[in-house]
């Protein structure tokens, strides 16, 4: 999700990973059908981390990954945004790479509610998380559940290639000042030759397997004078090829960190804009 809800951990561009970015793309394109062994692999992760978070919500202390360094909190607090890999494989992935990694920031002067309001402002995600982001709509929205579908593409990308993804969120409040979300695609969709006239939607789990799954766990903590906001970025992606392993899993793994903080510093962005917004219209209509 390109955003704290489904960040797009494999699309966004940033000027220093775009030659390496495009050497990974010549060196890996060919079309590609998803392993069933490989989605397998993917749930059960996905479940895995899932259950995590519903058990860490039940603990007194501890609900946030940055309070397992007095360090990192620190640095969070104080405006810096930091962003490390959550995922240690443990098994083999059958033609394919599971990408995790979890980011945090602070919000200062925010309450929990203007967080959560702005995260679950789908309409407006083309805003908040361009260029990635170039179409978003909310389908259907209800107290704790979410479907939403987003077009993102990389404009780095030659061959014009965007995804369409359809996304459900549920959105659980363990307390006034603590909730979590659990987001997922529910399909993903290729598209080739994005904006041309001859731009087709490829099948689930078909194409060249930039993305092939997406999901986030957002935990949300109101204290210190603000909010704390963390997302654990979850993607299911194509494999590298053995032989350029070594060269390119540093650079996959730069980008995968570099987009997961610019769409943390686009969600505190966003939030800065609707505080200021809601304040100018306080005092407009006292």
């Amino acid at each position: 999700m390109p955003d704290p809800v489904t960040c797009p951990i494999e699309l966004r561009p940033t000027s220093v990973s775009r030659p390496a970015l495009l050497f990974v793309l010549s060196s890996t394109v060919y079309a590609a059908t998803l392993n069933p062994a490989s989605i397998q692999a993917w749930n059960r992760h996905l479940a895995a981390a899932e259950a995590k978070v519903t058990a860490d919500a039940q603990k007194p202390a501890g609900f946030l990954w940055l309070d397992q360094s007095a360090n990192r909190r620190n640095r969070v607090h104080n405006g810096e945004i930091v962003a490390d890999e959550t995922y240690a494989p443990t098994e083999k992935t059958p033609d394919a790479l599971i990408h995790d990694w979890t980011g945090a920031a602070f919000i200062p002067d925010a309450r929990i509610e203007d967080v959560i309001a702005v995260v679950r402002n789908y309409n407006h995600y083309k805003n908040y998380y361009s260029p990635t982001v170039i179409r978003s709509n909310t389908l259907e929205q209800n107290a704790s559940l979410d479907h939403w579908t987003v077009t993102m593409m990389n404009q780095t990308l030659l061959l014009r290639i965007a995804v369409e993804a359809d996304c459900q969120a549920t959105f659980t409040q363990v307390s006034d000042k603590r909730w979590y979300a659990i987001s997922t695609s529910t399909q993903i969709h290729q598209i080739d030759n994005y904006g041309r006239a001859d731009q087709h939607r490829l099948p689930v789990d078909q194409g060249d397997g930039y993305i092939w799954r997406l999901a986030s766990i957002t935990r949300f903590e109101e204290r210190d004078g603000g909010v704390y906001l963390e997302v654990e970025a979850l993607g299911l992606t194509r494999d590298i090829p053995f032989g350029l392993r070594f060269i390119l899993d540093p650079v996959v793994r730069r980008i995968s960190r570099n987009s997961l903080l610019e769409s943390l510093k686009q969600t505190g962005k966003a939030v800065d804009e609707f505080l200021a917004t809601t304040e100018q219209i306080a005092a407009t209509n006292p």
